[in-house]
């Protein structure tokens, strides 16, 4: 036991390691050699690589390539001066995906729709009291808006004309308030609601992956 503990502490230091690493690279590229071919690759690469995979693996593989084929065309085209430009990429890369997400919850929160963050509890948990689903549905909305905040902060940045700024929201501090975010409402969760059960990352991404795949009426393939 003590084994497979030790073992997944160990991932999650080299996955947080990588995590850092990567931020500070793509800062640092984004900064100096923004339209570099090899910054392209390594800033969009594992973004556009990623959603392929998850696409490909739910079985969307026309959407999967045809993601990977448009977002190759754009860097070659960024990378070769032409149509455009490197940063409007990396603009889009960052706001795009705090907008989806934005999108993805709050569209959960519509009258007749199960809240994401209350469906994930409930199936980490099983059965949610009346005040556990009013929390739930509370802090979806809160991401929903913490996620939006972040669109409007990197327009706005990015509009305001010093793209170094832009680039240290969108590498540096994006992870630590995200980060600041899943701890401080961790705290705030257990001493706000005690009924909660303590469980696992691991338990809450099992529920994460069991939701993606989760059939239209809810049940499980």
């Amino acid at each position: 036991m003590s084994g497979g503990i030790a073992s997944t502490r160990a991932r999650w230091v080299a996955g947080a390691t990588a995590a850092i690493a990567y931020a500070a690279a793509s800062h640092a590229l984004m900064t100096h050699a923004q339209n570099s071919a090899w910054s392209l690759a390594i800033v969009l690469g594992p973004i556009v690589l990623l959603g392929a995979a998850g696409a490909w693996s739910k079985g969307r593989r026309v959407l999967a390539a045809a993601g990977f084929a448009v977002a190759l065309l754009l860097t070659l085209q960024a990378a070769r001066g032409h149509g455009i430009p490197a940063r409007w990429l990396y603009l889009a890369q960052h706001a795009g995906v705090h907008l989806a997400l934005a999108a993805w919850f709050g569209s959960t929160l519509r009258t007749g729709t199960e809240p994401l963050i209350t469906a994930l509890a409930r199936r980490v948990h099983g059965t949610l009291t009346p005040a556990m689903e009013r929390y739930t549905r509370r802090l979806t909305l809160a991401w929903t808006l913490y996620f939006a905040a972040m669109v409007v902060a990197s327009l706005s940045l990015f509009l305001a004309g010093e793209f170094a700024h832009w680039s240290l929201l969108a590498n540096i501090l994006t992870p630590v308030f995200t980060a600041g975010f899943f701890v401080g409402e961790y705290f705030l969760r257990y001493r706000l609601h005690p009924e909660f059960e303590r469980v696992s990352l691991q338990q809450v991404l099992r529920a994460w992956r069991r939701h993606g795949r989760a059939a239209p009426d809810g049940s499980l393939p």
